[in-house]
């Protein structure tokens, strides 16, 4: 009876619809977490690089390439009982150290770092350490001790970011350098891995390294910082904001800023928690995408990593197939630099400031290396100037004892 009064009919209407209003208007105040999730859709933007001397100077960086092989080498020797070996020990081995020229010549290149002499048994060339080389590598030593626990702690959340928590061997081995583990660290699991940590066996016969959480809550380097400064406050698909550094002269379009100023308020989902509610093709799964990629070169040696050796982990980390975009997409957090002949990634907010990330405790020692890979230049270089003089003094001598012969036969000629 109530709805054959016309009156009442339209005051329940009202009511009807002011409550619709209502709430909607809640829901957008409030903007709960699953809203964006299902609805907030992948907005395509592009953004142009732009060249950074800043960081495309970054000495350690750079040097890392060029010092891998190098630190390879150095450790082939002192693993060796004798602290020396034979070029004939390492001359087929060009390949295993990633080097494309002759391993006599290159040891030859870096005379700062390694010593050659001749073997009083054999005439062949035989390599050593120099006595500065040797004590950044005892140095390096005690580093790695002291700072175990942390270097297995980069480790362990490198295994926990990946889907099934669970890596190959060879993934892992293909970046030790960048986590800057020890040479032989997996080898020698009992002193150097918890019982956290398991060895399985994959498929096609792949052996691999599984981490057990506990059921602990892993917190990535973006929520520590957030916590810190009380903009987090441990729950699930919170907002956190990313740290963006623009680069000198990068001038952003109001679309594409206005993109970027409602990406940082989406939910940030952790790289340790679970992904698979997510819409793939959404502005929150690039967020995660992005997470990722933070965190990773957060652990990294010097924040920065070739980038296609982290495209390799696209099938472990859940990332997909076009993760590259996700760097050309963020110039305010990555910068790619194209030195050295490949696309190396570097994280902005490692350099960038006061800094809030961890440096990792390797770091002081392989500038060390560096900075001893470069006194080889100015040995070579004096060597070149001491040749060419020892040269000029035998040429001013030969022409000297020839003027002379000259003289004597000039006199000996008879009237």
């Amino acid at each position: 009876m109530f709805f054959h009064n016309s009156n009442s009919k339209t005051l329940c209407e009202n009511l009807i619809s002011t409550s619709k209003f209502l709430i909607l208007s809640l829901f957008n105040h409030q903007k709960p977490p699953f809203r964006y999730t299902q609805n907030l859709k992948y907005v395509n933007v592009y953004m142009k690089w732009k060249k950074d001397s800043f960081f495309d100077s970054i000495e350690h960086i750079h040097k890392s390439i060029e010092l891998k092989p190098i630190i390879q080498l150095k450790n082939f020797i002192v693993n060796d009982p004798n602290g020396c070996i034979p070029i004939s020990a390492v001359s087929k081995r060009g390949l295993q150290f990633d080097i494309s020229i002759k391993v006599a010549r290159f040891l030859r290149q870096y005379p700062s770092v390694f010593e050659e002499f001749r073997s009083p048994q054999y005439n062949l060339p035989w390599f050593r350490l120099t006595p500065e080389a040797a004590e950044i590598d005892r140095e390096e030593k005690r580093v790695f001790e002291e700072c175990k626990e942390d270097i297995k702690d980069r480790l362990k959340r490198f295994i926990l970011m990946s889907k099934d928590k669970v890596l190959p061997l060879k993934i892992i081995k293909g970046m030790e350098w960048y986590l800057g583990l020890p040479e032989r660290f997996l080898e020698d699991s009992k002193g150097n891995l918890d019982d956290s940590f398991k060895f399985v066996d994959l498929e096609d016969g792949l052996k691999g390294l599984a981490v057990e959480s506990k059921g602990e809550k892993v917190l990535s380097t973006m929520q520590r910082n957030a916590m810190k400064s009380a903009v987090y406050f441990g729950g699930t698909l919170e907002g956190i904001e990313f740290p963006i550094f623009p680069s000198k002269g990068l001038r952003l379009r109001r679309k594409i800023e206005n993109w970027l100023n409602e990406f940082q308020k989406l939910p940030y989902v952790s790289p340790y928690e679970d992904f698979s509610h997510l819409d793939p093709n959404s502005d929150v799964a690039e967020k995660r995408v992005v997470g990722i990629l933070h965190e990773l070169l957060s652990l990294f040696v010097e924040h920065s990593a070739e980038r296609k050796k982290l495209l390799c982990l696209k099938k472990y980390f859940g990332l997909p197939q076009k993760v590259h975009k996700a760097f050309e997409r963020h110039p305010h957090m990555f910068y790619l630099s194209f030195k050295n002949k490949t696309c190396t990634t570097i994280l902005k907010e490692a350099y960038c400031g006061k800094s809030s990330i961890e440096r990792h405790p390797l770091l002081g020692v392989r500038k060390k290396y560096i900075e001893l890979v470069k006194e080889s230049d100015r040995i070579l270089k004096k060597r070149r100037i001491n040749n060419q003089c020892i040269k000029q003094e035998k040429l001013e001598k030969d022409l000297d004892s020839h003027s002379h012969a000259d003289s004597d036969d000039r006199m000996e000629i008879p009237l």
